[in-house]
């Protein structure tokens, strides 16, 4: 299976139009975004976990990075509720579960192999910080090129044409984001190639998960 791994292609995917397919594990259910292979490699989708479903222990080769969209996500680390963003580095391991049932946004098999540091983020504890001109930013991981951040737009916000280095990546949160190609609903997934460019804005508040510089140059 190869879904939208070619890197120099622009994608918008609104995931409410999509169905949810099994996943291996009774309960468990998956709109796959892009993928590498079947079960392995490079992988990007919403999971949705029923109440008191589970997955088995399974090997990040290269690193798990997770945003809990609503309800509650756990495993042997702890409880993550939503908003919470969770980097589960290469090499690492654990066997996820949801008693009460959650919604996760995950990446699998991404990471720089040295890229190692574990983090277990509740975004709603902390404050957003001033960003480029009215946007607000909450920074969420920084490795070499590489930047995760969840960036507020104000009403009526309007941003610079600007060129994405290394790539960006966008999963809409609320509202809705906008820009010379369309418009993107909540839950819309946007992946765009290295030196892409648009001029993105917003009539109402808008709140994005954002990652740049991580895809091939």
């Amino acid at each position: 299976m190869n879904l939208r791994m070619d890197f120099q292609v622009r994608v918008a995917v609104d995931t409410e139009q999509q169905e949810w397919t099994p996943s291996p594990l009774a309960g468990v259910w998956r709109k796959p975004l892009e993928r590498e292979a079947a079960e392995s490699g490079h992988t990007t989708s919403i999971v949705r976990y029923d109440p008191n479903s589970k997955f088995s222990s399974h090997l990040h080769p290269l690193g798990e990075e997770i945003f809990v969209l609503d309800g509650v996500f756990s495993d042997e680390t702890g409880d993550f509720p939503s908003g919470t963003y969770i980097r589960n580095p290469p090499g690492s391991r654990h066997a996820p579960f949801s008693n009460a049932g959650c919604t996760i946004f995950v990446k699998l098999n991404q990471f720089n192999e040295l890229d190692l540091e574990q983090k277990r983020i509740t975004t709603t504890e902390l404050e957003w910080l001033p960003g480029n001109g009215n946007l607000q930013v909450m920074p969420l991981h920084n490795y070499e090129g590489e930047h995760v951040a969840l960036v507020k737009w104000p009403r009526g916000e309007k941003f610079q044409s600007h060129a994405h280095f290394g790539g960006e990546e966008i999963l809409v949160l609320s509202g809705e984001l906008k820009d010379e190609y369309g418009s993107y609903p909540v839950g819309t997934w946007l992946r765009s190639p290295h030196m892409s460019r648009h001029l993105p804005y917003v009539d109402d508040e808008t709140i994005i998960l954002v990652k740049t510089g991580h895809l091939p140059i």
